[in-house]
C-alpha cells in the first residue's frame, strides 16, 4: 500500500507562481513513475506531468516551458513548480504514483489563478 501526501496549493495572481508537493510513503520500490493530474470545474482530468524513477519526464503542451516536475533525492517526494501561470490552470491538482499494477491518488489540492 502506498499513501501520497499532497501540499503547497493556494491562491496566485495571473503570472505567478506556485510549488506543489506529494510525500509518497509505503511499499513504493525502485521503479515507479510519479506524477501530476488536474481537474477543472466540469472538466475532465487530464495529465499535467509526470516523472519516472529513472528521472525521465513528460508534460502536456500546455505546462510545457512553464511547469517543471522533479524528485527529491530519497526518491519519496516529488515537487511541480508553477510558473507563470494562467487563469486556466484552476483545477484541483492530484498527485499519483503507478507502482507495478498499481496506481494511487492523493486527496487533491486546489490551484487557483486569479486576480
Amino acid at each position: 500500500q502506498v499513501q501520497l501526501v499532497e501540499s503547497g496549493g493556494g491562491l496566485a495572481q495571473p503570472g505567478g507562481s506556485l510549488r506543489l508537493s506529494c510525500a509518497a510513503s509505503g511499499s513504493i520500490g525502485s521503479i515507479y513513475v510519479m506524477g501530476w493530474y488536474r481537474q477543472a470545474p466540469g472538466k475532465q482530468r487530464e495529465l499535467v506531468a509526470h516523472i519516472s524513477s529513472s528521472g525521465s519526464t513528460n508534460y502536456a503542451d500546455s505546462v510545457k516551458g512553464r511547469f517543471t516536475i522533479s524528485i527529491d533525492s530519497a526518491a519519496t517526494t516529488n515537487y511541480l513548480q508553477l510558473n507563470s501561470l494562467r487563469a486556466e490552470d484552476t483545477a484541483v491538482y492530484y498527485c499519483t504514483i503507478i507502482v507495478g499494477l498499481s496506481d494511487y491518488w492523493g486527496q487533491g489540492t486546489q490551484v487557483t489563478v486569479s486576480s
